[in-house]
């Protein structure tokens, strides 16, 4: 699902475990529901059933930022994890590290992963804990995160995916968006190797 990032200012919301797995983010039973109907309601589905989990709790309810530990969205390739973080409001999560596939899948559903040192993460969380409701900044176009105090938090994002969500557009789009320049090559092409083009 293509959609546009460039900046994002929202309460976030800390979550310690380590090691969450796509499972614990969309249990597997519910990936037959058609992606239209929305999978924001599965997101964490069986850990919310705990009173005292965090996105239960207000204000973190209203969270579209979340600031995780490492090793977040490992497990299987499932893209309905990044479908329900993206249906439930998120655009970026925050850790130390993804799994891979988890990790590709955000930027491909319009979430922006952000990876920061572990020292980082954990001050985050800690900040988040203790001031519930405390907004933080994703800013994609300067690549840094800022907190309300004005401390700022560089990363890096591969630059492909980078202009993907800069622009909100999807693989075919972005290629598209280069169609003049394309046809011109084609063009050049033809005039230098008439016979390969036939």
């Amino acid at each position: 699902m293509a959609e546009q990032f460039t900046s994002l200012t929202a309460i976030a919301a800390p979550y310690e475990p380590l090691n969450v797995d796509t499972d614990q983010i969309v249990p597997a039973r519910f990936l037959k529901f058609p992606r239209k109907d929305g999978y924001g309601k599965f997101l964490f589905h069986d850990v919310r059933e705990e009173p005292d989990f965090v996105l239960n709790r207000a204000p973190f309810d209203q969270a579209r930022i979340l600031v995780a530990n490492a090793n977040f969205g490992c497990g299987s390739s499932r893209e309905g994890a990044a479908y329900a973080f993206h249906d439930a409001g998120f655009r970026a999560v925050i850790a130390p590290s993804f799994g891979d596939i988890f990790y590709a899948n955000c930027m491909k559903n319009g979430i922006v992963p952000v990876r920061l040192p572990d020292s980082e993460c954990a001050s985050l969380r800690k900040i988040l804990e203790k001031n519930p409701g405390t907004q933080i900044t994703v800013d994609l176009v300067a690549q840094e995160v800022r907190e309300t105090g004005g401390r700022t938090h560089r990363f890096a994002i591969d630059a492909f995916y980078r202009e993907m969500l800069l622009k909100g557009v999807d693989e075919l789009g972005l290629t598209l968006s280069l169609l003049p320049e394309i046809e011109a090559f084609e063009r050049a092409y033809a005039r230098e190797a008439p016979w390969a083009v036939r």
